[in-house]
């Protein structure tokens, strides 16, 4: 393979929005095969790890659609689940709102209210 065909072809892989959403779940598919085989695994041994059976393992990896279940048991079972960070987005607070948030902060006591005299008769 060529650098330029390896180079376009994970650039289109990171650009999901080209894809259709058939060809992202294939994509997924093959990513968790490639993971698979990484780590010598069959799809039984594999199966075994996550509580899938081995026929929902093997649709997945062909592109079918599987649950958000049998893709999180199948990270768990190789050891992934890391790449669900990519779905978490922490917001950053900016220096002046934090600056604004702790001007606002008490800075110290108050006096202890004194009841209130009862009126006068006069």
């Amino acid at each position: 393979m060529s650098f330029i065909y390896i180079m376009s072809y994970i650039s289109n892989i990171n650009n999901w929005y080209v894809l259709s959403d058939t060809a992202i779940i294939e994509q997924l598919g093959k990513e968790l095969k490639r993971m698979r085989l990484k780590n010598n695994l069959t799809q039984q041994e594999l199966a075994n790890r996550s509580g899938l059976f081995r026929s929902t393992i093997s649709e997945i990896e062909n592109g079918r659609v599987g649950s958000l279940l049998s893709l999180i048991q199948l990270l768990r079972a190789l050891d992934k689940l890391e790449l669900l960070d990519a779905f978490v987005i922490k917001e950053e607070l900016s220096p002046l709102l934090v600056a604004e948030q702790q001007a606002k902060l008490r800075k110290r006591a108050s006096n202890k209210r004194k009841p209130d005299k009862p009126e006068s008769e006069w």
